[in-house]
């Protein structure tokens, strides 16, 4: 008995921490939700990512500017003369010469690579934007089916400790009957292994609820306190499954941002195809010599300074490279086509997703009805077995198997619970709706714009534009 006492005594005190209003200010999933948004690392992990690939535009820009290069060197070198070989006394000479010049290269036509290279970039972004929309439904919907999750744990853990506490009082009372020669032993066995078995699940349920709160600790970016109730989104829903999937064929971040990478390979198609065509530049520079000899002479008369100026352009026709050009342009049509087959891919994955979402909602539904209605009358089956055990007409196994079903009805109302407002927001997310506008969240939105148009024109600076 001081075991089981010490046992009750746990579960109590777990209830109390995950259910009392005084352990913290009730959380709203809303409220989760937002924290998600602005706390989850691989959702500002996918923020990076998009603002790497921002500056893929302003690296393809580059091909319509000039390069400026500066060069320079000097020498010093020093010759000695022997007066045995030489007339005269000996004597070395030292000479320095410099060069230095600056030269700005322009290209004038590449075969449109530059404009394709950059029109490639830009739906690659584009893309990114996309998939970091796709990532943030992702991540709101694993925020709500954590926080469902904690929800529905900590009441089978509560509904756990309310059967060992049942199950533990009907033990005593066999033990009691037994001892005044009402009961049987078997009466008796029954009820302890009932009981040792609750104890067990007690566990495992406690267990199953830490590791949810650790899951949504994870997702969330915060602890669980004491979390409010949700209710599934159906005002947001669409009418039927048909137009849930409409919406998500039109709107869904995964299929627009294929449709995206489909444009980006089309453009670098054409960019790979133009090298093909002639390529013409131009240059200009500038460039100083210095020469000087010391000791100076009469045979030194190139010392000085010599400026120069020079511009060309410059015409480079293709005429066989070995094949590989050709198999750029093989090698990115292939890419193209995979592109387009992604799309189809994207489709169908959407397609399921809605379907199966919808189709959960739906049963989730009816389940929740279903199951209240079972618990009403497993609820009546129990009183009334406990009542004809008491006179003799039921056993003590009738009433732990009435027992057990009332808890089992009550375990599976709360999954049920939990899995119509989980349901909920898969479909939202299937159909691409899962947002902080339709969500209304209480938060800053992320803009990836606003990075994008600070760096897409940069000719230069080494500083993100956040400072970094």
């Amino acid at each position: 008995m001081p075991s089981l006492r010490k046992s009750l005594f746990a579960a109590v005190l777990f209830s109390a921490t995950a259910l009392s209003p005084l352990a913290a200010s009730a959380e709203t999933i809303l409220g989760a939700l937002s924290k998600a948004y602005q706390n989850n690392s691989q959702l500002n992990s996918a923020r990076a990512g998009v603002r790497v690939t921002d500056e893929g535009v302003a690296i393809a820009k580059s091909g319509w500017r000039p390069t400026i290069t500066g060069s320079a060197d000097i020498d010093f070198s020093r010759s000695h003369f022997d007066a045995r070989t030489n007339l005269g006394s000996n004597r070395g000479l030292t000479l320095t010469t410099g060069n230095f010049g600056v030269q700005i290269d322009q290209t004038l036509f590449d075969g449109f690579q530059t404009r394709n290279n950059v029109a490639a970039a830009e739906s690659r972004v584009r893309a990114s934007v996309e998939s970091l929309r796709n990532t943030e439904e992702n991540i709101l919907f694993n925020a709500a089916s954590a926080y469902m999750d904690v929800i529905r744990d900590r009441q089978v853990a509560v509904l756990t400790e309310q059967n060992l506490q049942f199950l533990t009082e009907q033990a005593r009372a066999a033990r009691s009957r037994f001892e005044v020669g009402e009961g049987t032993r078997t009466d008796v066995a029954q009820a302890d292994a009932e009981r040792s078995s609750a104890v067990a699940e007690l566990a495992a349920a406690r267990a199953q609820a830490l590791a949810s709160a650790a899951t949504y600790r994870q997702i969330v970016g915060d602890e669980p306190g004491r979390l409010r109730p949700a209710s599934p989104l159906s005002k947001l829903l669409p009418s039927n499954l048909d137009a849930a999937i409409a919406i998500a064929s039109s709107e869904h971040p995964a299929i627009l941002a294929t449709q995206h990478l489909v444009d980006a390979a089309a453009f670098t198609v054409k960019s790979a195809e133009g090298a093909l065509l002639p390529q013409l530049s131009a240059s200009a520079g500038v460039s100083s010599a210095y020469r000087r000899t010391s000791p100076g002479s009469a045979d030194t008369g190139q010392d000085g300074k010599t400026n120069s100026a020079s511009i060309g352009a410059t015409l480079t026709i293709p005429i066989y490279s070995g094949g590989r050009t050709s198999a750029i342009v093989r090698q990115n049509k292939e890419s193209l086509s995979q592109a387009r087959i992604e799309v189809d891919v994207s489709r169908d994955t959407v397609r399921q997703a809605v379907t199966s979402a919808w189709t959960q909602y739906i049963a989730a539904r009816q389940t929740v009805v279903a199951n209240r209605q079972v618990i009403a009358a497993a609820q009546l089956a129990l009183s009334g077995v406990i009542e004809e055990r008491n006179v003799g007409q039921r056993t003590t196994l009738d009433v732990l198997n009435a027992q057990a079903t009332l808890i089992t009805a009550k375990i599976n109302q709360a999954s049920s619970e939990r899995d119509l407002v989980v349901a909920s927001y898969a479909i939202l997310s299937a159909i691409g709706r899962l947002s902080v506008e339709r969500l209304a969240l209480q938060v800053t939105k992320y803009r990836p714009e606003e990075h994008y148009n600070a760096v897409k024109d940069k000719w230069f600076g080494l500083r993100t534009p956040d400072g970094r």
